[in-house]
């Protein structure tokens, strides 16, 4: 199970966890991910997306089927 938006593509970055005494070791930043369904009223049907609070938000904003349409020429969603 992938940790990626598939709106807006965003996925982990990779980062340092720096302590007190500033020793560097590896972490990762994960993307705000929540498992969401959508009515898309094109197809009369409900989409499960996994989507990022971004995601969210440009759902809201252009329209489900717009971002469908969107993520699937980038190649979020197959």
């Amino acid at each position: 199970m992938s940790r990626v938006c598939q709106i807006t593509g965003k996925k982990a970055l990779k980062g340092n966890r720096v302590s007190h005494s500033n020793i560097k070791t590896k972490r990762r930043f994960h993307p705000n991910l929540h498992t969401k369904k959508f009515y898309v009223p094109e197809l009369d049907d409900y989409v499960v997306l996994k989507v990022t609070a971004k995601g969210m938000r440009n759902i809201n904003k252009k329209g489900i089927w717009n971002c469908i349409i969107e993520a699937s020429e980038k190649g979020y969603i197959k």
